[in-house]
């Protein structure tokens, strides 16, 4: 089997997909589309992948886009490595999770990226012009079904942006929906580590890069303080999640996040 994926640094959903893959033992070749200088608005690109997101699978001829679909396909394709769960309603569970990220958190974590971090590094690589020609590039129906409208808010008017601060308290509220599931239990369904835990891992560790680890810990969610160290721990996570990372972006997430970081904390009412 060939597979060829189109994936970015920091891309949760890529990553997402990297991290299923390695679990899974599957070894591919890597297309890199830097997302933040517009590479996915390229025409070739597009006949692939007409979202203009990351990644997208290529598998022999066939192009599989969207993470979550990626995952379940590959799974049907190599079923002996399956990460979903093989009892019908912990699959069930699992599929819940996965759901709730691509309805819910994913659109809440591409706000608070661009918000806390994005807008910032866009600015700084493209200056206006390009970033106008950046922001103008995004289809209509991306992330969301209005991503390009709101993209451009995010970026123009950082926690001002109409819905800004409602996505910030939607992506908490999946950290305690987590916390409350990982409670008296290592995984988020049944006793084994499945795709739920792949799903969520990338979100979880985005907020860890933009120095956000106070949304979890001090004690305010010690079971996601508890599972993510056990994903960092893992021996391919940071050639999963960091390894493909450039340092530039790695410092301006990390630098972005924290200058970010006292704004969030007031809407979540975390004391600093």
């Amino acid at each position: 089997m060939t597979f060829t994926l189109y994936h970015h640094g920091s891309s949760v959903c890529a990553a997402k997909v990297r991290f299923a893959m390695d679990e899974k033992g599957l070894e591919w070749d890597g297309v890199y589309i830097d997302i933040l200088k517009g590479e996915q608005f390229e025409p070739g690109y597009l006949k692939l992948n007409p979202k203009a997101v990351v990644p997208t699978l290529l598998h022999n001829d066939l192009v599989i886009p969207d993470s979550t679909v990626i995952i379940e396909y590959l799974d049907q394709i190599a079923p002996d490595t399956s990460v979903h769960p093989a009892d019908p309603w912990e699959r069930a569970q699992a599929r819940y999770w996965t759901k709730a990220v691509d309805e819910d958190l994913h659109p809440a974590c591409g706000t608070m990226t661009f918000v806390c971090s994005h807008r910032h590094t866009v600015l700084k690589n493209l200056g206006p012009e390009g970033a106008r020609k950046f922001l103008d590039s995004t289809p209509e129906h991306s992330v969301t079904s209005n991503w390009k409208e709101q993209k451009d808010s995010f970026v123009r008017l950082g926690f001002d942006a109409p819905g800004a601060v409602e996505k910030v308290r939607l992506y908490d509220s999946y950290l305690h929906k987590m916390d409350a599931a990982l409670d008296g239990r290592e995984w988020l369904v049944g006793n084994g580590f499945s795709v739920a835990d792949i799903a969520l891992a990338p979100y979880v560790n985005r907020l860890a890069m933009m120095s956000m680890r106070g949304m979890w810990e001090g004690g305010r969610l010690p079971n996601v303080e508890r599972w993510f160290n056990v994903i960092e721990t893992r021996p391919n996570f940071r050639r999963c999640f960091l390894d493909w990372i450039p340092e530039d972006l790695t410092r301006d997430l990390r630098e972005n996040g924290a200058k970010s970081w006292p704004e969030v904390a007031k809407i979540l009412q975390i004391e600093i």
